[in-house]
């Protein structure tokens, strides 16, 4: 599918109201679980992995509910990348941790943000971007003509794309030392050699060492956020809360184990919301068994 095609779905499926996008979202979702394909079987054994305690059936009810609400995402990210910046915040309805914020001051200690797949991630990286000249890490897409079309909605509050190249990772060096703000997934599997294991849920997760370099070489500071999407389509609420104590430690595994103990405390919060079809466990630890 080329750009100018995915940009035409976009501006079709822009004309509908948040509350009708998340109510397409979810019914596709339902769907998919019962078509029982690849996402819903990751999904499962996800689950089933982080939430070794739960019932068939309770990883059954919270799986179904996890790709429903994943259904929602997809049909709200037309919304995100075409609806205008104002109307976008708008869908804000309250900011938990803002006071985490007062004492951000440009040109001094650097931010770092560490946003996961949880709700509405795309609402969180134009929050940001519309209070701060900030970065954001990306990969760049395989559909042709797709990365341009991304690259300009996703800057037009202002905020920079970096690709995940060498030149790319230089930058956000740069713009912490500076005192700016930078915003990362940090649940994303990294290439090999820009990871460690460390315990996720429990099992031995590669985990990306890059906001660990950050930290260390920069002195920025590491906060937790997500856009949590509230009932009823009633908006979104943005959560902002500090990372959890660790990840500034010279230590590398306690540095990788604290970063994602505060992904994990995050996910609590709303579980279903989080992005479970994701092969998050895809490279094994030596003399673990594969979770998949």
């Amino acid at each position: 599918m080329t750009g100018k095609l995915i940009k035409v779905i976009f501006s079709l499926l822009s004309l509908l109201s948040l509350r009708n996008a998340q109510s397409f979202g979810r019914f596709i979702g339902g769907i998919a679980w019962k078509l029982d394909g690849r996402s819903v079987q990751t999904t499962r054994k996800n689950l089933r992995a982080c939430y070794p305690d739960l019932r068939e059936e309770e990883i059954e009810a919270m799986g179904r509910q996890s790709l429903r609400e994943t259904g929602a995402t997809a049909l709200e990210l037309p919304l995100m990348w075409e609806w205008p910046v104002e109307r976008c915040l708008g869908l804000i309805r309250e900011i938990e941790g803002e006071e985490l914020l007062s004492d951000y001051q440009s040109g001094k200690q650097g931010l770092l943000l560490l946003a996961p797949h949880l709700g509405n991630w795309e609402l969180t990286g134009l929050f940001f971007a519309s209070r701060y000249q900030m970065a954001a890490l990306y990969s760049p897409p395989n559909q042709a003509g797709f990365e341009a079309y991304m690259k300009a909605v996703r800057s037009r509050s202002g905020s920079e794309l970096v690709a995940t190249d060498r030149r790319g990772i230089m930058r956000l060096f740069s713009i912490l030392r500076e005192g700016g703000v930078v915003g990362i997934l940090p649940d994303q599997t990294p290439r090999r050699e820009g990871g460690d294991f460390a315990p996720f849920f429990g099992i031995p997760t590669i985990t990306m060492t890059l906001a660990t370099k950050l930290i260390h070489k920069t002195g920025a500071k590491p906060l937790v956020t997500y856009a949590q999407r509230l009932p009823d389509a009633q908006g979104f609420k943005i959560v902002i809360r500090e990372a959890e104590p660790g990840m500034a430690s010279k230590d590398m595994t306690e540095s990788l184990t604290a970063l994602n103990r505060s992904v994990e405390k995050c996910i609590a919060d709303v579980p279903t919301q989080y992005q479970w079809e994701y092969k998050r466990f895809r490279r094994t630890a030596p003399g673990e068994m594969s979770v998949y």
